[in-house]
């Protein structure tokens, strides 16, 4: 079967070079437009069609004057009696009185220049004005109408407007122009939707479409599943479902190795484990084995909740790939998590006589020298490392398996890179952030997909409650009884804003007043802007005993494993999403005791926030707490959008679209079975769907690794 290795040749289709344009490029649109539309949505021409409404005016609407609702958009055709002017240098606005047969109506006008007033709305003649109307002082008054015309150009007046999201500067004319004129530059494409999906669902064509979602003519036009949108965001979901599928198709099919080895070394791990694998991960292992078998090159994400054991699942891989001679990579995200992996990796395999190196970014140079060397000479047989594992100066001897965990934290270039470090490096990919089955689709389907959705016995639930900040007095008193029966608990101090300096002095703030409350906790200190080896010594000083209160930022959100922790305090909990207040619980009932978690929350509580931290009490279901996110956030949120590598939708709304997804899914499935390089007519209707969306640009440079 032939396969796209190559996609550097796909070129953008010249019908679509008009859509691709600066924006500059559309009549009336300046420097200064362009930066503020750029600033909003993007440069181009495309980017400014793919800007959708959010709402819609009826301008049809036209009563009364007499029967007007407050704060409503109205349309009336009235006549100018007399004109108010205040004195110069008073700040008083210009008011405009009118009337109908209906009643009165002042048109008010804040800082208008000159005469303006008095020629858009001279005394004495017939006006239609539209715009919002209230009652102030018993009188209909409209300020800064939206539109003023004459009654012979009544046609000029729109029935229905769109209403765009704006920034500071751009006006909705302005914008409006811009649109209309970008409107124009629409070309006609042929199809790439299935004919019967099109006739399933009633949807126009892709340029009709395209046109109809910026001219709404009901409330019901400017809603996801509504049929130009939902064509629109089929069109994106199956963009990104063929691209993913072409890049898997090529790197899949890039020559494997298999790797099977005697099943010696996980005989005796398993031996020396004082418990046996949950049937979940006997499940997953039997799919990465199989995996590793195969000629083709394995690319897995294993999901699984906090605690459910996916190190040991990748350190069987990992021992089936020594078993052959080879060697096994795994790389994190944080020297944290690089330390504490080590640690555990150290622990299991000291029976086996296997000792695992570590590969950080800030070690000594005779440190890192040494492990250069294990790792080039084949001495080294595994190892742990952080983004260190990923330059130039790391040569295997001869890699067999590259396990990326935390993936959220990578991009999808970063995985491909660490399966490049090695002839036909089999790569594993694990999260702790169960993902939505459906992001998991688009963010990662490239990957075949594995769950582990069992706890391991003896791991009990965390019970959960909530209770306002305000009874934090209470919450103290209750932790001394805590502390003095040896519990040790986390304090997680609140996400301020964007800004991580204001974070860290919320957390110093909270550290200095536990630290005077509770002084026989020894309370530490952690967060992001330390220096490795004080928040380590810190860390310590909590996985010892010698702290029992850990106050931090979110900095713990993964991979600190203190199985004696059983206390889990969130404050301010209404700014957390709901997965990662899930991952900060996970880090408490790790031992055999049973494990609180508390948020604090400061009210009043959105809707939202308030279904979060019901969520949370009600559930400790990793999987359906990410399901619920999906519902209640963006999925950019979901996984954290500044880290991740998950595509950031314009059109589609996983939330809504989800049914859409799995229809793109199949349509490309089927079409690439017959016809995986993309040849004719069929093929190059499809290049021109990537080009739209900008794939092509991804598949050129992911199967370009």
């Amino acid at each position: 079967m032939t396969t796209p290795a190559d996609f550097h040749h796909i070129k953008r289709p010249e019908e679509l070079f008009r859509l691709f344009a600066r924006v500059t490029a559309l009549p009336g649109v300046g420097d200064k437009v362009a930066k503020l539309l750029e600033k909003k949505m993007g440069g181009l021409v495309i980017d400014l069609l793919r800007h959708l409404p959010v709402g819609l005016i009826d301008r049809t609407k036209r009563p009364p004057l007499n029967m007007v609702e407050h704060g409503s958009i109205i349309t009336v055709e009235v006549t100018v009696t007399s004109h108010d002017k205040p004195p110069k240098g008073s700040r008083r606005p210009v008011r405009v009185m009118a009337e109908n047969e209906t009643g009165h109506i002042d048109i008010v006008f804040f800082h208008a220049r000159g005469d303006y007033v008095q020629k858009l709305l001279p005394v004495g003649a017939k006006r239609i004005v539209s715009g919002r109307a209230e009652w102030f002082q018993n009188k209909v008054q409209m300020a800064h109408p939206d539109h003023v015309v004459a009654p012979e150009k009544a046609h000029s007046l729109p029935a229905f407007e769109p209403v765009y999201p704006l920034t500071a500067g751009l006006t909705p004319k302005t914008l409006g122009k811009a649109l209309s004129a970008a409107t124009e530059r629409i070309p006609k494409l042929e199809e790439w939707i299935d004919p019967d999906i099109l006739t399933r669902f009633n949807w126009p064509a892709w340029d009709t479409a395209m046109r109809e979602v910026h001219a709404p003519q009901k409330e019901a036009d400017v809603l996801p599943g509504s049929p130009p949108r939902s064509r629109l965001a089929y069109d994106e979901l199956l963009a990104n479902q063929l691209a993913l599928a072409l890049v898997r198709q090529s790197s899949s099919k890039m020559s494997g190795r298999v790797t099977k080895g005697d099943g010696g070394l996980r005989a005796q791990l398993l031996a020396s484990l004082p418990f046996d694998l949950t049937g979940a991960q006997k499940r997953v292992v039997t799919e990465i084995l199989a995996d590793q078998s195969s000629e083709d090159r394995m690319l897995r994400l294993v999901q699984g909740d906090v605690g459910s054991g996916k190190t040991l699942v990748a350190l069987l891989a990992m021992l089936n790939a020594i078993e052959t001679g080879r060697q096994a990579a795994m790389l994190v995200p944080t020297e944290i998590l690089a330390r504490q992996h080590h640690q555990t990796l150290t622990r299991m395999l000291e029976p086996l006589g296997i000792s695992p190196g570590l590969l950080l970014g800030k070690m000594k140079i005779s440190e890192k020298r040494s492990v250069l060397e294990g790792v080039s000479d084949g001495r080294v047989q595994i190892v742990i490392g952080t983004h260190a594992l990923l330059t130039d100066a790391v040569e295997f001897h001869d890699l067999a398996l590259g396990v990326v965990d935390e993936q959220h934290r990578f991009g999808v270039r970063q995985r491909l890179v660490l399966g490049e470090k090695g002839n036909g490096v089999d790569v594993l990919v694990m999260t702790a952030t169960p993902i939505p089955r459906t992001l998991a689709m688009t963010a990662y389907g490239d990957l075949l997909s594995s769950r582990i959705d069992e706890k391991p016995p003896g791991r009990k639930d965390v019970t959960t409650t909530a209770l306002p900040i305000e009874r934090v007095d209470d919450v103290i008193h209750r932790l001394r009884s805590a502390l003095a029966g040896g519990q040790r608990i986390y304090w997680i101090c609140p996400l301020v804003d964007e800004s991580d300096a204001i974070d860290v002095a919320a957390a110093e703030e909270r550290h200095i007043m536990l630290n005077a409350a509770l002084p026989e906790a020894n309370a530490t200190l952690v967060h992001g802007r330390m220096d490795a080896e004080t928040r380590e010594t810190a860390m310590e000083a909590f996985r010892t005993g010698q702290s029992q209160l850990l106050v931090a930022t979110t900095v713990v959100e993964v991979g600190v494993d203190v199985p004696e922790a059983g206390i889990m305090i969130i404050e301010h909990a209404e700014r957390f999403g709901l997965a990662q207040m899930h991952q900060l619980r996970g880090r408490v009932g790790r031992g055999r005791d049973s494990a609180n978690c508390l948020l604090l929350y400061k009210g009043p509580l959105s809707e939202t926030a308030r279904a979060r931290l019901s969520i949370m009490r009600e559930s400790n279901d990793g999987f359906r707490i990410a399901e619920e996110d999906l519902k209640l956030r963006g999925p950019g949120e979901v996984l954290g959008r500044r880290q991740s590598g998950d595509p950031e939708f314009q059109l589609a709304d996983l939330a809504c679209h989800a049914d859409l997804l799995e229809i793109a899914r199949d349509q490309v499935m089927g079409f690439l079975e017959n016809n995986p390089a993309l040849d004719g007519p069929e093929g190059k209707r499809l290049k021109n769907l990537l080009a739209l969306f900008e794939r092509d640009m991804a598949v050129t440079y992911l199967s370009g690794g």
